[in-house]
């Protein structure tokens, strides 16, 4: 590797360190060679630069701005049908294949803009090898503080780790590589590992980081955003045995998975707390702002955010691209879906809808003892509803001195249409935007990657399934839920039963975060869930009174078991005569 030129590309904020120095300047032309950039303390760190930079923006930077909310069945996204061209459309459309993947190309009208999501497989790669090569030279380099190397070593791991678990989520099983690759390696003898092997491996990164004194808990000054710590080196951990544990990945039901998922979420949950994490108060004004840089902070749940790219910020986006026409919307962007409306407890804590009659999702099963009324089905549900969802006749707050109202009855000012500036389904989403912005370029929110509801969570199912639902599956659920003032669940539910409540609770408490698609694939549930979304379409009969139906607003070809795991794209199984494709491909 002595021979190989490297291009070093910095960032105009660095992410590692305050030097204001240029390393270019020491070489015009731009080009060092590893060993000089191993021999060099502010070089090496900023070379973790370069593995940052493959990391995608997630949140509302997919094809045309929009969410992966819209890819599952949390959302319908109001691209589909006016724009058959957009990658949402061609998503339902089934047009998924080893050489296009409409979740995998650049977020604006397929160019390749770098303030978009796209090319997972390719910079998940780059971003391994980058780690590799680090980790293999770091030794070299003699730092005036020895803790700084130690924290940059577990720094490391952890994005790698993480790279990874982002590749596997989607494309399934890898090839382990802890180690550059030699001028000699033929890569056309490269096997593919099982999904478990690689969370083996994520596993044993994450421990080693964690296992560091030197990697902080928390990031405590604004020019460090953005690195990660032993928080999300737990996140990671976490996920990716839970992950490795479930019906897709644990084809053999092997009940030790479970146990591996449920004893180390334990564990992170309670290093975690103890070193002062803890869900924030307020579940709606969370999702307004980003995580206040501090010692103690006051948002002590956050564990990672996405930062804001140069040409676009999250909050801006969210102001246009997922809006409210009336109120300064580009387009509606995704809206949530009256399957992901109808999961949402009363606020009693009973479950309103049970399920569906029929395959259309238009006759639900409705539970006489919740109190839900079909004639108004937005009054008395979970709290975080009212923080996700903006629905016919919700009061928005006051424009310009007086009071709005959300008209998205027919013929209303944000009525439903098939236009793609309104909604299609009678539907707005409400979470990430605070209703006292009216500039899109006020807000503050970023997109959150990880935080402690997820853990909580993850410890929840994992727990239920190796132990049954013992005291402590009770107590973490219901941690989460008496944040929102919700009744803890009733006793004496059986192993099923937490099951589902469970999978209700991550769909309500991680809406729009980049969950339920991957959730869905895990369960194996696609066949349930991913056919089609539905929604309410309501008509005025007279001064705040309305009549609603529900009506179908997209089909969707995207629910059979060949879209559980993402082909590999075709350009890379040409250069590896080993591998086979994922299943159905």
């Amino acid at each position: 590797m002595k021979n190989i030129t490297l291009y070093i590309l910095l960032m105009a904020v660095l992410l590692i360190g305050a030097c204001k120095k240029d390393p270019l300047d020491l070489m015009p032309d731009g080009r060092i060679t590893i060993d000089q950039v191993f021999k060099d303390e502010m070089m090496a760190s900023e070379y973790v630069n370069s593995i940052y930079s493959n990391m995608q923006h997630y949140g509302t930077a997919y094809d045309y701005w929009t969410m992966l909310a819209g890819y599952s069945d949390e959302a319908h996204d109001n691209d589909y049908p006016q724009d058959m061209g957009r990658a949402p459309s061609r998503w339902y459309a089934g047009e998924l294949r080893p050489n296009w993947n409409p979740m995998d190309i650049p977020g604006t009208v397929g160019r390749d803009d770098p303030a978009s999501n796209g090319y997972y497989y390719r910079n998940s790669w780059k971003a391994i090898r980058l780690a590799n090569v680090f980790l293999a030279n770091i030794d070299k380099t003699v730092y005036a503080n020895p803790g700084t190397k130690l924290r940059l070593i577990a720094e490391v791991k952890t994005l790698r780790a993480f790279f990874y678990l982002e590749l596997i989520k989607m494309y399934g099983g890898m090839p382990v590589v802890d180690k550059p690759f030699t001028e000699e390696f033929k890569f056309e003898e490269l096997p593919r590992q099982s999904f478990k092997e690689c969370v083996d491996f994520i596993k044993q990164d994450c421990d080693e980081a964690i296992a560091e004194a030197a990697f902080p808990w928390r990031i405590v000054t604004e020019p460090e955003r953005g690195r990660f710590t032993k928080a999300v080196a737990h996140s990671v951990r976490s996920q990716a045995l839970l992950f490795s544990a479930s019906p897709l990945w644990n084809p053999e039901g092997d009940a030790n998975r479970w146990t591996l998922a449920a004893d180390y979420s334990k564990q992170s949950l309670e290093a975690l707390t103890g070193a002062g994490y803890q869900l924030y108060p307020q579940y709606e004004a969370y999702f307004y702002g980003r995580s206040d840089m501090a010692d103690i902070p006051g948002d002590k749940e956050t564990i990672y955010e996405i930062k804001d790219f140069n040409t676009h910020s999250f909050s801006q986006l969210m102001f246009r691209m997922h809006a409210i026409p009336t109120l300064g919307g580009d387009k509606a962007g995704c809206s949530p879906s009256q399957e992901l409306v109808d999961t949402y407890d009363m606020d009693n804590g009973e479950i309103p809808i049970l399920g569906y009659q029929d395959e259309d999702h238009l006759q639900p099963i409705i539970n006489a003892a919740s109190g839900y009324d079909e004639a108004h089905p937005y009054v008395n549900r979970d709290p975080r509803f009212y923080a996700t969802v903006w629905y016919n006749n919700a009061y928005y707050g006051e424009i310009n001195g007086s009071p709005y109202y959300i008209q998205s009855y027919v013929g209303g000012a944000d009525g439903i249409s098939n236009l793609m500036q309104r909604t299609h389904n009678g539907y707005y989403l409400r979470k990430f935007r605070n209703p006292k912005q009216l500039d899109p370029f006020t807000g503050t929110a970023l997109f959150k990657k990880y935080r402690l509801g997820e853990i909580y969570l993850n410890y929840a199912e994992a727990a239920n399934e190796a132990y049954g639902p013992i005291t402590d599956v009770y107590d973490a659920i219901n941690t989460v839920r008496a944040r929102v003032n919700m009744p803890p669940l009733p006793l004496g539910l059986s192993k099923e039963q937490m099951r589902e409540r469970i999978r209700r609770e991550r769909r309500v408490e991680l809406s729009f975060e980049e969950h339920r698609i991957w959730d869905v694939r895990r369960w194996k549930i696609i066949g349930q869930t991913d056919k089609l979304t539905t929604g309410m379409e309501w008509t005025k009969t007279g001064e705040g009174q309305f009549t609603g139906k529900r009506i179908v607003a997209g089909r969707r070809k995207t629910a059979t078991d060949n879209y559980l795991i993402i082909p590999i794209p075709l350009s890379e199984l040409t250069l590896m005569p080993l591998w086979q494709q994922n299943p159905g491909w």
